[in-house]
Parts: structure tokens; sequence; C-alpha cells
């Protein structure tokens, strides 16, 4: 069982992948969770089982996207529980985008879904968390994609990037407020939404996997937290290589999964649920 147990847990994106495999670990230690997404009907079933396997749930469905929809959704979690102890920003989108396809609209809905999320969230937990007695954490499921620009996935990493610097920002300002800030950093996660996109994903795993590995630092709260080890080091070895260097690798692994298929950037809307 997980060391995380009678807290109120806000998890964001949780109707699926790796929010909701979240939720369903730390279910059996007797927390109080809010869990929110935009897909209401995937929502619910993720409560039932939460609630189910012995912790209190609250359920609101919610677009991250808008600001007073994120503002309500902590209202609404304090009102319920009294407190946020621990939340996990789990909202965001990362689709195969081609530089020379994408238009200025699929970069600023890239950045909003990756991004604005974040912030929308950060703001009204921060405001919050600094009047509670213990403070609070505040963990972002970020990527490694976000600490070097991929190939196809630019716009993804450079959001990426922007929310982990925030947060690094945020860490040194209010540690004196009691506000803990984790950055997480999966690699490639075997998740429904990214299964036929084309794009290469060494070394990837499971979302049950990455799940745990949340849970983990959720549990141990490092500034920084990377698995699997295998991407991890992978994406530390790039970004020491010289950059002619590391770009020749990244694009030969990028146009060898290119070779016989036409590219396309996928439609990306704004009602596209944030979450994994």
């Amino acid at each position: 069982m997980a060391r995380i147990t009678d807290r109120t847990v806000l998890i964001v994106g949780a109707s699926s992948g790796i929010g909701a495999e979240v939720a369903r670990l730390l279910a059996p230690g007797g927390n109080r969770f809010v869990l929110t997404a935009r897909r209401a009907t995937e929502l619910a079933a993720v409560a039932d089982e939460v609630r189910a396997a012995g912790s209190a749930c609250l359920d609101l469905p919610a677009d991250a996207l808008d600001p007073r929809a994120a503002a309500e959704v902590v209202k609404a979690a304090v009102a319920e529980f009294g407190a946020v102890d621990v939340a996990l920003l789990n909202a965001g989108q990362g689709p195969d985008m081609p530089m020379d396809q994408v238009s200025v609209a699929d970069v600023s809905q890239i950045m909003a879904l990756n991004y604005d999320v974040v912030v929308n969230y950060l703001v009204p937990l921060v405001g919050q968390m600094g009047g509670q007695p213990a403070g609070g954490l505040i963990a972002h499921t970020n990527s490694l994609a976000g600490l070097m620009g991929l190939p196809r996935q630019g716009p993804y990493s450079a959001a990426k990037a922007a929310a982990r610097t925030l947060l690094n920002a945020a860490r040194v300002e209010l540690e004196p407020r009691g506000i803990r800030f984790t950055s997480i950093h999966p690699g490639f996660v075997a998740t429904d939404r990214i299964s036929g996109d084309g794009l290469p994903k060494p070394f990837q795993i499971s979302q049950e996997r990455a799940a745990r590995h949340v849970v983990r630092a959720l549990e141990r709260e490092p500034a920084q937290a990377y698995f699997p080890w295998p991407t991890a080091a992978l994406v530390r070895t790039l970004r020491a290589l010289p950059t002619p260097v590391s770009a020749l690798l990244l694009r030969r692994l990028a146009s060898g999964q290119e070779r016989g298929a036409v590219r396309r950037v996928p439609p990306v809307r704004r009602t596209s649920p944030p979450g994994r």
C-alpha cells in the first residue's frame, strides 16, 4: 500500500491513463479524492472504483482549459474536505506535430493544453495551500520531452519546458509558505490516446507502471522525478552530446518512423479532453 494515507488528493485529468491509475493505487489508503476531467462518464467510473476501494471521492467534470472552472474545482474540494493536501496536475496532450505542417493555431493550442491548464490550477492551489498550516504538495506530470526539443513534438516539448520552469521558480519562492513542488518526467507511456500516432517510442512502459512511478514521486517529493531510467539516460546522453551529434541522432530516429507513412498534423480542438 502507498504511504499516502488520510490525505485529500486532487487529480486533474483523472478519467483515464496515468491519472486514473494513480487514483486506483492510492484508493486503498483511506484518502479523500477530488477527481476531475472533461469526460463525465469515464470520470464517474473511476470514482466508483475509488469508493469501492475504501476512499471518499468527489468527481467533478470540468474543462481544465477554463480558469473559472479550475478555480471552482479547488473551491469545491475545500468545501467538501476542508483542504487540498496533494494535487496532481495530469492534464496535457502531445500529438504528432511536424513543424513543416503546423499552423500558428496548432502551436497555440498545444501550449494551452500543456501550459495554460497548469496555470489554471496552480494559481488557485497556491492561494489555498498558502493558508493551510501544513501547506501542500503540487505535482505536475511533465515529460522527458520537456528537457529537449523532440522532433515532431516541438510545440509539446516547448510547453512542457515552460511548465517546468514555472514550477522551478514557484518552488524557490513558495517554500517558506510550506508549498512543495514536484515535476514528474515520464518517458513514453502506452496510453490509448497515443497508441496509433506513429511516433517513435523507445523504452515505452505501461500506464500502470508509470502510475507506480508517479505514486513514488508523490511519496518522496523530489524536485524532479525522471522515469523509466533507460529513457532518462538516453535523454541525458543526448543533452550531453555536441548539438550536431544529438541532432543527427534525433533526426534519424524520427525519419525512420516516417518512411512509407503519410505525415499529417491531427486536428487539435479546444474541446479535446486535457488529461492522459
